[in-house]
């Protein structure tokens, strides 16, 4: 029976932590999913890193698989069974190992006992965890200021009582979008990913919460930012304009002399942090000139120019 090193299965190290071991995990199982990979043997490593998780990731099957690499078998030499090993009787007693490996079934039998024994066995449920659902989904601006909850449908694995995969359901679940996410926020909905067997809990469903882009609005932390294009009048004899939110329209004053790039805070009209507060909108100013003029217009611009004496460049020559 050859040894499996469960450790460089994963690529973590012996001492690595129930974190460090999880994301190995996640980034190994995305990569050789049957479903989206295509490289050699995707399915077979598939396997691996699942029953490296299912050993790693538990606490006491963990310590278990430490005490064994001590008798060998890790660097390269023949597997030599620790004391007891003989009273596992092999296989597990007929236990059904769907895809663990022999390795695997011989360490901790039927009902996953210890291989060491100390005169009994410990009984642990063979029931199996259901596997975890990952999903992107968009919100929309206004969504995160909603209080209404937000139907979504998605994709669940579903397995024979051998653990093989026969094919997908869909689910649908009307989720609260959590007040102040941010782009790129992961949450979990326990219990809602794949059925777990034989009595196994459960897997969970993970949403990466996505910001959808607006096309008016740009996002910076909690706060807003809308360009207000501006005819070059308004900015120099100031304006009252009306000026989209997420909630609605305010009316904003425009000051005689604005600038151009110029920001004008409207507090509270941004979006809402973990303490339900809002941010702030930054409505930007935008000098746009017309882009046709008839020769009355440009006889104006000239009196205009005349009249200012301006020279926007002036800075330049110090």
């Amino acid at each position: 029976m050859d040894f499996k090193d469960y450790y460089k299965i994963l690529g973590v190290e012996p001492s690595a932590d129930d974190k460090a071991i999880k994301a190995a995990y996640r980034k190994l199982a995305r990569k050789y999913h049957p479903d989206v990979s295509k490289e050699p043997g995707a399915e077979d490593k598939f396997k691996e890193a699942n029953e490296a998780y299912e050993v790693l990731g538990d606490a006491q099957k963990r310590a278990e698989f430490d005490e064994i690499r001590k008798y060998g078998g890790q660097h390269g030499r023949p597997f030599q069974a620790p004391p007891g090993w003989e009273n596992r009787g092999g296989g597990g007693g007929g236990f059904d190992n769907g895809d663990f490996s022999d390795f695997f079934s011989s360490m901790f039998g039927a009902r996953g006992g210890s291989p060491f024994g100390r005169g009994q066995q410990q009984q642990r449920s063979a029931g199996r965890r259901g596997q975890d659902v990952e999903l992107e989904l968009a919100i929309f601006l206004e969504e995160t200021l909603s209080k209404d909850s937000k139907q979504i449908s998605f994709q669940v694995p579903q397995t024979n009582a051998m653990g093989q995969r026969t094919g997908f359901t869909t689910k649908t679940l009307n989720v609260k979008i959590p007040a102040g996410v941010t782009d790129g926020e992961r949450i979990r909905l326990k219990g809602q990913g794949a059925p777990g067997l034989g009595g196994g809990a459960n897997g969970d469903l993970f949403l990466t919460l996505r910001l959808a882009p607006h096309p008016q609005f740009d996002v910076e932390g909690h706060d807003l930012i809308i360009t207000v294009p501006l005819a070059p009048w308004e900015a120099a004899l100031g304006a009252k304009v009306a000026v989209p939110t997420l909630t609605g329209r305010i009316n904003l004053t425009i000051r005689p002399d604005s600038q151009s790039g110029q920001r004008l805070r409207v507090k509270g009209m941004g979006l809402t942090n973990k303490q339900g507060e809002r941010g702030d909108l930054y409505a930007q100013l935008k000098v746009v000139m017309p882009s046709q003029s008839d020769a009355k217009a440009r006889e104006l611009w000239s009196k205009l120019s005349e009249q200012a004496a301006f020279d926007p460049r002036a800075n330049w020559s110090k």
